[in-house]
């Protein structure tokens, strides 16, 4: 069978004014807390995605430059057929198309997920 709790000593009581203070000053201090942990959660997933973001910036400066490689690749074959002026033209002509297409593609994708 449960006991009654036993009050304890009653001693004065505190008015309303200075329980809602208390009340007040704790849930600042609990939500400052919380505002120190989600920051701290913040910095170590930061520190953790440095080293893999800027591989994947090296990464995609390395596939900008094949890109380019393969532009110029494109251009000097052309050339040989109809000229370096039109090879130039074509080539971005080629490339712009597929540009736009992947672009094209990327906004339906985009309109139909959201």
């Amino acid at each position: 069978m449960l006991k009654p709790v036993d009050p304890g000593p009653q001693g004065p009581e505190r008015p309303v004014g200075e329980l809602v203070h208390e009340l007040i000053e704790d849930g600042k201090a609990y939500a400052r807390a919380e505002l120190g942990l989600v920051k701290a959660i913040a910095a170590a997933k930061g520190k953790a995605l440095a080293l893999p973001v800027a591989r994947f910036g090296a990464a995609f400066i390395c596939a900008l430059a094949a890109v380019t490689a393969l532009a110029v690749g494109v251009v000097i074959a052309l050339e040989t057929f109809i000229g370096p002026l039109a090879a130039g033209f074509v080539g971005m002509l080629i490339f712009a198309a597929i540009a736009g297409l992947l672009g094209w593609y990327g906004y339906k994708c985009l309109r139909r997920d959201f």
